[in-house]
């Protein structure tokens, strides 16, 4: 488009190829969001997400690929379907080391650049898969705070001492209050 002459018909032309192009590839991108989310509520009770910074990775060198990967878009439509089927979506906070911190003994390691995809943990000497690994420990931190709620424990890992009762927010209507005979206008005999 940048080639044809401004007002001619072959830039209109090339104008209209363009616009049909972005609009391929956003159906395609949300339609793949609607899908997996789709897949994901419907075969788990609940999901674990963390809490990223997507403004903040959008500045960096990778934008291209967040934005091309639409994590918010995705969040957004997965919360939409979880809510509409009674699903539990859970937010683990954007500041715990999930890639740093091992997931059988919990000792948080040190910084580490993006392209270490595996590392040894100092305290137990296992050998992690850096996204696996994260994966992990976002699921027992995830699941860890929805046992709090109800009263469970508060740190991942350890053992529950008697069974949480389940959250359940929403699912049933408001209670109405319970009138008696006099205060519904109904005279007492």
């Amino acid at each position: 488009m940048s080639r044809k002459a401004k007002g001619s018909r072959n830039r209109a032309k090339a104008r209209i190829r363009v616009a049909r192009a972005h609009a391929r590839v956003a159906d395609a991108r949300r339609n793949w969001c609607h899908q997996s989310a789709s897949r994901l509520v419907r075969d788990n009770q609940a999901v674990y997400l963390e809490d990223l910074a997507v403004c903040g990775l959008a500045r960096t060198r990778l934008a291209k690929s967040v934005h091309d990967a639409a994590w918010g878009m995705f969040r957004r439509v997965l919360e939409d379907k979880a809510a509409r089927c009674g699903r539990h979506i859970g937010i683990v906070s954007r500041w715990l080391p999930s890639s740093r911190t091992c997931s059988l003994c919990w000792v948080v390691d040190g910084k580490k650049p993006l392209h270490v995809r595996i590392w040894r943990c100092e305290g137990c000497g296992t050998e992690h898969d850096r996204d696996l690994n994260a994966s992990r420990v976002i699921l027992a931190a995830g699941q860890a705070e929805r046992l709090n709620a109800p009263g469970g424990p508060v740190s991942p890992g350890v053992e529950i001492p008697r069974r949480a009762r389940p959250v359940e927010r929403g699912t049933h209507p408001k209670a109405q209050p319970v009138t008696t005979g006099s205060q519904a206008g109904i005279p007492a005999r």
